[in-house]
């Protein structure tokens, strides 16, 4: 099997295993609705075998950052069916990724009072408001048993608005210290009741959120996003046995679905856990080896070709390269990420990486 074979996952078709990871780059409005370089941004990556979007906000409750997308209102999704329609005319597969941020969140960000959590525990963070101030995080809501339900329901309205949006499928993320994960970790979930006290409990709640979004568009265009023990603050998964509980737990509940694919984070991509999950929730895998540490051409053919992984998830080399598999194939070279603008707004550093047919013709 080689990274630039083409795939099915489910109901989506893959030209090849090379995966846009979903990448914050804060280019929204003010209202969460995508903008015109959003839509030439994602166009411009459609030769990857799948995009997964940015994280989108299934309430403005959920919003961590501001000019962070959202997928709740009519203009919205307008916005986003922009950018499937653009994807698609490339050739592309696009999913969404429904991204709650729980307790990381603050109202000069949501422009709410409301900040949720599984429990009354602020995220270690701070937060950045739109006039670029640090604030601490507060202290959250800690969501009721009834008031759950609520929140996977706001899920499933995401789900739905998404796929009215024209995109191919989503992704639940339940990683990078996010509400789906702040459940998941005993450090931020202290609960008594039925979603918290034991790894199984904890595992309940991203089992009913992707079951309900599954039974609401179909289990082969969902998949989810997972980190296990990726040790970010406020949402640690230190005891080993504890954690293989939690996630063994989450993947038996996730393996009747018949998922189009789970995705998941960790530094070291053919670790115990990360192959048990694999395994255990038999679906097809994407695997990205991690924050920080850029994902090689190398490591993404061997854990294709060596069976570790079905797909490899990418980011950097994917920023500044939006025609990453030809130029990986080719064994060109590769455009350099500029980091200083991953996050500052417009076009610089994020449209206006050159081609490589572009490269060559400049030469």
């Amino acid at each position: 099997m080689s990274l630039y074979e083409s795939a099915v996952f489910g109901a989506l078709d893959l030209s090849n295993r090379v995966v846009m990871a979903p990448l914050t780059r804060t280019r929204a409005t003010e209202d969460g609705v995508p903008t015109d370089v959003m839509v030439e941004h994602y166009r411009q990556r459609a030769g990857v075998g799948l995009i997964v979007t940015e994280g989108t906000w299934p309430v403005v409750a959920g919003k961590s950052y501001p000019g962070q997308p959202g997928i709740e209102t009519d203009e919205q999704v307008a916005g986003w069916r922009r950018v499937a329609d653009a994807v698609h005319a490339e050739g592309g597969t696009i999913v969404m990724q429904l991204m709650h941020g729980g307790r990381v969140s603050h109202p000069e960000i949501s422009g709410v009072d409301l900040v949720v959590g599984p429990s009354a525990i602020a995220s270690p963070g701070q937060g950045r408001t739109a006039s670029n101030e640090k604030v601490d995080l507060p202290v959250p809501h800690a969501l009721t048993t009834d008031e759950v339900g609520d929140v996977i329901e706001e899920f499933v309205r995401a789900a739905r608005n998404a796929i009215a949006a024209g995109m191919d499928g989503v992704e639940v993320h339940g990683a990078n210290s996010y509400l789906v994960h702040q459940f998941l970790s005993p450090e931020s979930n202290v609960r008594d009741d039925v979603y918290g006290g034991s790894p199984e409990n904890r595992a309940r709640f991203g089992i009913e959120v992707t079951r309900a979004v599954a039974e609401a568009v179909g289990a082969d265009r969902t998949g989810i996003r997972l980190s296990p023990q990726h040790q970010i603050p406020g949402v640690l998964e230190a005891d080993d046995a504890d954690a293989r509980a939690t996630y063994s737990a989450l993947a038996e509940g996730l393996a009747p679905l018949g998922l189009a694919f789970v995705d998941i984070l960790h530094a070291d991509p053919k670790s115990d856990i990360v192959q048990h999950i694999r395994h255990t929730a038999g679906a097809p895998t994407i695997l990205n080896s991690g924050f920080g540490v850029v994902t090689t051409r190398e490591e993404a053919e061997e854990l294709v070709l060596e069976g570790w992984a079905d797909a490899v998830a990418v980011g950097r080399p994917v920023i500044a390269n939006p025609d990453l598999p030809t130029r990986w194939e080719q064994r060109a070279e590769l455009n350099e990420p500029r980091p200083e603008y991953f996050y500052v707004g417009g076009a610089e550093g994020y449209t206006d990486y050159p081609s490589l047919a572009e490269v060559r013709s400049e030469r």
